[in-house]
């Protein structure tokens, strides 16, 4: 039987766009101009671009000329990591690629394609059992090969179990060695207070539809001291950074859903951390056998956690069923592993943290966001019971095992 109400637990895959930046897009699209023309049109498009840019920016603590505007986050690590690992091997040899073993699939596929075709060395970062990422490692790694490292890769929080990474360790860590650093930092923009030059950051992904605006639009900061090879050649665009006509429509509504997002953030913050802190509870008292990966929020440590995430690993269960389960009854949520070839995979988020695959496999995330009230969770908890239930038996009868 399917419910008429429904909940929305997936913000961190996308959320909905603002009504401003729904506003402000739909009166960009009906305007006419490249922004590369010189022609009347033209620079009024170019002026829209770079009062975006501008505005952009600031929210985000970098300089105009230090934002690149890209088609979203994927291209925005794609660019990065491929641009630092080729034009720092130009003049010398750094084929190593160190990253954290619970990076986003948007730097890790990059990576394994740079090591495929291009000979790059990746070593992979170790994590905790909560998902930080070991500084300890780092030090001593480029204590011994740092002058052979192109660069480091660390995102600012996780998109599976919302911890948060200490960035400016990281950064102490690999500048001691002159090892620029990236961040992925399209989870933690909009939720936590990200700025890119405190940060001492090289380089920065963010995208705009995890924070209110439209989906095909992204933005990479880029220190004006970092060089980086280009991954699209054409027209010279961006710095020639990244070659391609600016969409004038995306941009201004990106900026416009930037601006909403900043003025908000710290009292959206709090009142998702309160709804995450209800869901995670009742949850954990409706089914004592359910796992939470990652930060304690009621840890001492619950700052390193993004406001709007709950994650957690149900026993004898497939994540997948329990979507599907879920899904019937209004409410969507999702796994965060990767499916290949229509086969389930256990998440590497939850391997690299030291968890067994079975117990990896029963993975759910629950993602808040602007439309997230605590209405959603009582319907949440009305259904999940059963949905893990039956998820448990079906796992269980699949494995042979009785009850």
């Amino acid at each position: 039987m399917t419910t008429n109400r429904s909940a929305y637990f997936d913000h961190a895959a996308t959320t909905p766009m603002e009504s401003s930046a729904i506003s402000v897009y739909a009166q960009r699209m009906a305007e006419v101009g490249n922004a590369s023309s010189l022609h009347g049109p033209g620079r009024a498009a170019r002026r829209v671009v770079e009062e975006s840019r501008e505005s952009i920016a600031r929210a985000f603590g970098a300089r105009p000329s230090e934002l690149v505007f890209t088609g979203g986050g994927t291209e925005s690590d794609n660019l990065a990591l491929k641009g630092m690992f080729w034009s720092r091997n130009q003049d010398a040899e750094r084929p190593i690629l160190l990253i954290s073993a619970i990076e986003h699939h948007a730097i890790l596929d990059p990576a394994e394609w740079l090591q495929k075709h291009e000979g790059a060395q990746v070593v992979f970062i170790p994590v905790d059992e909560r998902g930080v990422v070991d500084i300890r490692f780092i030090d001593n790694y480029l204590a011994e090969h740092g002058e052979r490292v192109a660069c480091v890769c660390v995102m600012w929080a996780n998109n599976e179990i919302g911890t948060v990474q200490p960035i400016a360790d990281v950064v102490a860590a690999a500048h001691e060695y002159g090892v620029p650093v990236h961040c992925d930092a399209v989870q933690a923009a909009g939720h936590l207070e990200v700025d890119f030059a405190e940060s001492g950051l090289d380089s920065m992904a963010i995208t705009a539809h995890k924070l209110g605006g439209p989906v095909g639009v992204g933005a990479l900061f880029v220190r004006r001291e970092l060089t980086l090879t280009p991954v699209i050649h054409g027209g010279g665009q961006e710095r020639t950074i990244r070659s391609g006509t600016l969409d004038v429509a995306g941009i201004a509504a990106f900026a416009q859903a930037v601006s909403v997002a900043s003025a908000r953030r710290a009292e959206e913050s709090a009142r998702l951390a309160l709804i995450r802190d209800d869901l995670v509870t009742r949850v954990r008292q409706a089914i004592p056998s359910a796992v939470l990966r990652g930060i304690d929020p009621f840890g001492p440590d619950r700052e390193l956690r993004l406001p709007g995430n709950a994650h957690f690993t149900f026993e004898n269960c497939e994540g997948d069923s329990l979507i599907y389960l879920l899904d019937s009854q209004g409410v969507a949520a999702s796994t965060g592993s990767a499916c290949q070839a229509g086969v389930p995979q256990p998440s590497h988020v939850l391997l690299a943290m030291g968890i067994e695959e079975r117990e990896a496999r029963g993975a759910l995330r629950f993602s808040l966001g602007n439309t997230t009230s605590a209405e959603d969770v009582d319907l949440l908890l009305d259904v999940l019971p059963q949905a893990v239930e039956r998820a448990s038996a079906a796992g269980l009868a699949s494995a042979g095992i009785s009850r």
